[in-house]
């Protein structure tokens, strides 16, 4: 096992190191100066579509705000409370400012997935459509590039059970037993029966599930916040002054906090920025593929929401809770440092928020992500996989709750990379359609879809 662990270790220090995060920023970079900047210029036209969402257009099996929730469901997770949290306390306030440059330049990426995944999107015998990566590799590329689709499929089917299922898992069960003392076995198995259950109904069940369950449980986090936040509200101002000037300076030691250097603020910020928003990873793009829309770039727009949500809004919350309570110069790691933060200002209280919060997010995370695993292996091996799929994913649930798997972390960060290089190569060879598609859509021209397809 301590081989396998030190093999991950060297794995992940290239596959997330400098060439690596280079290549996802410089994506996002890229596609956001090609699109003219329209991420940032129309995300109030972004919202107006979201409200619209309810109303059903075009073809699809939900509806696009029910995609929305089904995409926030796999990515509002661990990432937002202790993923944040391990940024900051490893490479200093400055961190956050990273995530965030990472998130404005993802809201462009997130927009071209999406815009791709309903263009080049199929039926399938079932009837439902599917799409996402390897769909628009194979669709869009051709044939030569088959390899390249099958590749992103397989490391998706495999990466859902890390970052989607067992890592989630196992940091239920230990907030669980460290904050109401529950069994790891009871919370394992309470999960996988609840899991399976919604399982079995596939997409539009998840979807209904992830639409009530995402944004109550979002709201409440973040009114969570903004209570300790406020506060401290007079301190606001140099916690920004604080997050700026440690993006671009070293951080001494201080406490608990071993002191961070310029690069570790900015490796910490873009790894854990993509880990909570998944903009690169190509997971998005699958739920959005499923989304009962007329238009590409009206997905697209919706898609990008989520990166902001997630991290521009959501993870934003949760480092200014860490850093204006103090608690990133103290000892505690991880989520344990976001719960001790709002223990400052709940006493006794503080704690089982962020359990609870935790839990939620992570069940939904692993829903989420049930249904891209599920699409990975369709493309790979046909409708006849889903079931024992669905059953090995429930079980799944279970092992990760009762052995902790503290490897599949190092598992999950692997196999994250591994995805994004496949989707990232997709983006810029496809962006000669991305750019058409959306400028010919503003300026009131209709999109020509791809003729339907069936797998």
């Amino acid at each position: 096992m301590k081989s396998l662990e030190s093999l991950l270790n060297t794995v992940n220090s290239f596959a997330w190191g400098p060439v690596m995060l280079f290549f996802i920023l410089c994506t996002g970079l890229y596609l956001m100066l090609g699109l003219r900047l329209l991420p940032l210029r129309k995300l109030g036209f972004a919202f107006v579509q979201l409200f619209k969402g309810g109303r059903a257009r075009g073809e699809g099996d939900i509806s696009p705000f029910a995609a929305l929730m089904t995409s926030l469901a796999a990515t509002v997770g661990t990432g937002n409370i202790a993923g944040v949290a391990t940024a900051i306390g490893i490479g200093g306030p400055g961190a956050l400012f990273w995530m965030w440059c990472t998130a404005l330049l993802g809201m462009a990426t997130k927009y071209a997935e999406a815009v791709l995944a309903v263009h080049y999107r199929e039926t399938d015998d079932s009837g439902r459509k599917v799409g996402g990566p390897m769909y628009y590799i194979k669709n869009g590329l051709g044939q030569r590039w088959l390899w390249l689709a099958t590749l992103f499929a397989l490391f998706g089917m495999l990466a859902g059970f890390g970052i989607g299922n067992t890592v989630q898992a196992s940091e239920v069960a230990r907030v669980l037993e460290s904050s109401f003392q529950v069994p790891h076995w009871v919370s394992g198995a309470v999960m996988a029966s609840v899991v399976g259950i919604v399982l079995l109904g596939g997409v539009k069940v998840i979807a209904r599930v992830a639409s009530t369950l995402v944004p109550l449980m979002g709201i409440a986090y973040v009114l969570g916040c903004v209570v300790v936040v406020a506060q401290h509200f007079g301190e606001i101002p140099a916690a920004f002054s604080l997050i700026i000037h440690s993006a671009f300076n070293p951080v001494a030691a201080e406490g608990g906090f071993a002191g961070a250097a310029v690069m570790l603020a900015i490796r910490m910020g873009v790894a854990r920025g993509v880990f909570s928003n998944e903009a690169g990873l190509g997971s998005a793009p699958i739920a959005h593929a499923a989304a009962e829309t007329d238009s590409p770039v009206r997905q697209g727009s919706i898609a990008m929401l989520g990166t902001f949500i997630d991290t521009l809004v959501i993870c934003t919350l949760t480092g200014l809770v860490i850093i204006l309570t103090g608690v990133w110069t103290g000892d505690a790691q991880a989520a344990a440092m976001t719960a001790s933060g709002f223990a400052a200002v709940f006493p006794g209280l503080g704690d089982k928020f962020v359990a609870v919060t935790l839990v939620l997010f992570a069940f939904t995370t692993i829903l989420g992500w049930s249904y891209y695993g599920e699409r990975c292996a369709e493309y790979l091996f046909g409708l006849k996989v889903i079931v024992p799929y669905r059953i090995l994913w429930t079980a799944a649930v279970y092992i990760g709750a009762v052995k902790g798997l503290g490897i599949a972390w190092l598992l999950a960060d692997t196999l994250n990379a591994l995805m994004a290089i496949p989707n990232l190569i997709a983006l810029l060879l496809l962006s000669p359609v991305i750019f058409r598609l959306t400028f010919a859509w503003f300026s009131g021209q209709s999109e020509s879809e791809p003729s339907t397809k069936r797998v």
